[in-house]
C-alpha cells in the first residue's frame, strides 16, 4: 500500500493555511509602479528602531563583525542578565525566542499534542491555532464578546473557563489583543487565574503591553509568584522597533522555563539580535516617546475614522481596527493603488474590518487622504 507525501502529514497540518504577512513595500512598488508607499499593516514602530539599538548595531558592525563565524551564546547570558535586572527575576526563569512567536511555538511543543487541547479567543492572534495544530492538538475557540459589549470583540474569560477541561494543555490570552486592540482589566485576569486549574498553562501574550496606559497596565511580573502555571511573553519587535531582528522572551517559573528550554534550539536567537536587544533595554527615552506619541496619534486617528462613520474598536495597542460597514477587501485593494498598505481581516473572520497601524502624524494624514479618495469612489 502506498501513500502520498501529503498523506504523511498529520491531520493538524492539513487543517492549517499558510500565514500571509502584511504586504511588503517592495512588492507593491514593483506591482503598481509606485515610488512612495506608506505601510500601516504590520504594527511596526513608525519611529524606527531605538537610537541605542542603532548605535549598538553600528558598533557591532565596526568592532564585532569579526565574530560572525562563531556561534552565538546559546544561553543568551548577557541578554538574560539584563532582562533579569529589568524584571527583578532569576535568569533561570527567562526563555529567549526568535521573536515571541518562537516562545509560543516552544510552549505548544511542550504542553500540547494529540489528545490535548488549546483554548483561545475568537479574533485572536493567528499564531495560536498554527502552533497548536502543528503539534496535532485540538483547538477550542471561545466566542468573543458581542459588538454591543463594553469591550466589543474582546475576550470572554467566563467562556474560556467553560471550554477548559481535563485535556486542556494551554490557554492563550493576549492583552492587548491582536487584531482587535482590546484588552483585559488586571483584576479580571487575576480572577481568571484564580479559577484556572493549576495544571493548565496560561500564556499571557503582552506583545503590545508598552502601548497601554499606566492605569490599564497589569503587573504581570508579580503574578508569576502566585501562579506557577503562568507564562508571560514579551517582544522587542513592537515598541523597540526591532521586528526585523526577531527577539522575544518569556518569564515564568523556573520549572516551566526548564521544560521549554529542553526543546528550544540552542542558537535560536542570533548574536546581532541579542547584542541589539541588550542596548534596547537601556533606551527608556525612546520607549516613553513611542508610547506617548502613539497614544496621541491613536486618539486622533480614531476620532477621524469615527467622523467618517467608521466605527472603531477600543484599542490600547499601536493599531486601530475599524468597521468598514461592507466587505473590506475591495477597500484594501483600492488603498493599495493609493500607495497605502493596511491589513484586511477576512482571515480572522472579520471580513468587514480593516486594521491600520498608528503611524506618525504625516503617515496618518496620508492614510486618511487615501481613505477619503477611496470612499468617495465607492
Amino acid at each position: 500500500m502506498s501513500i502520498t507525501i501529503s498523506e504523511q502529514a498529520h491531520a493538524g497540518i492539513h487543517g492549517l493555511h499558510t500565514y500571509v504577512p502584511g504586504k511588503p513595500i517592495e512588492d507593491l512598488k514593483r506591482e503598481l509602479g509606485l515610488s512612495s508607499i506608506v505601510k500601516l499593516a504590520s504594527n511596526e514602530n513608525p519611529f524606527g528602531t531605538a537610537p541605542a539599538v542603532k548605535r549598538a548595531l553600528a558598533a557591532f558592525t565596526r568592532d564585532g563583525a569579526g565574530d560572525l563565524h562563531r556561534y552565538p551564546d546559546g544561553n543568551g547570558f548577557a541578554l538574560k542578565q539584563k532582562l533579569a535586572v529589568r524584571h527583578d527575576i532569576e535568569m533561570s526563569r527567562i526563555t529567549l525566542g526568535n521573536g515571541s512567536n518562537d516562545v509560543l511555538e516552544l510552549t505548544a511543543r511542550v504542553f500540547l499534542g494529540p489528545g490535548k487541547n488549546a483554548v483561545f479567543s475568537q479574533y485572536a492572534f493567528a499564531v495560536y491555532p498554527i502552533v497548536a495544530r502543528a503539534v496535532n492538538a485540538e483547538t477550542r475557540v471561545v466566542p468573543a464578546l458581542g459588538a454591543e459589549a463594553d469591550m466589543p470583540y474582546g475576550h470572554d474569560l467566563d467562556g474560556f473557563l467553560d471550554h477548559i477541561d481535563d485535556n486542556t494543555g494551554v490557554v492563550f490570552i493576549a492583552s492587548p489583543n491582536n487584531p482587535t486592540g482590546t484588552w483585559l482589566a488586571p483584576d479580571a485576569i487575576e480572577s481568571f487565574m484564580d479559577a484556572v486549574p493549576k495544571g493548565v498553562v496560561v500564556v499571557l501574550d503582552e506583545a503590545y503591553l508598552e502601548y497601554q496606559a499606566d492605569s490599564e497596565r497589569p503587573n504581570s511580573r508579580a503574578w508569576l509568584e502566585r501562579y506557577p502555571n503562568l507564562i508571560v511573553t514579551r517582544t522587542f519587535s513592537k515598541i523597540y522597533g526591532m521586528a526585523g531582528l526577531r527577539v522575544g522572551y518569556a518569564l515564568s517559573s523556573a520549572e516551566v522555563a526548564d521544560l521549554i528550554n529542553r526543546v528550544r534550539q540552542p542558537f535560536n536567537v542570533n548574536m546581532v539580535a541579542m547584542h541589539c536587544a541588550e542596548a534596547a533595554l537601556a533606551d527608556d527615552d525612546f520607549v516613553v516617546y513611542s508610547t506617548e506619541t502613539n497614544a496621541v496619534q491613536r486618539a486622533s486617528l480614531a476620532q477621524e475614522l469615527e467622523a467618517r462613520g467608521l466605527s472603531c474598536l477600543p484599542s490600547q495597542a499601536n493599531f486601530i481596527t475599524f468597521d468598514c460597514g461592507r466587505e473590506s477587501t475591495p477597500l484594501f485593494d483600492a488603498m493599495l493603488r493609493e500607495g497605502v498598505i493596511v491589513r484586511p481581516l477576512a482571515s480572522y473572520d472579520m471580513p468587514e474590518h480593516l486594521r491600520v497601524t498608528v503611524g506618525s502624524e504625516t503617515e496618518n494624514q496620508t492614510f486618511l487622504s487615501a481613505l477619503d479618495t477611496v470612499l468617495a469612489a465607492q
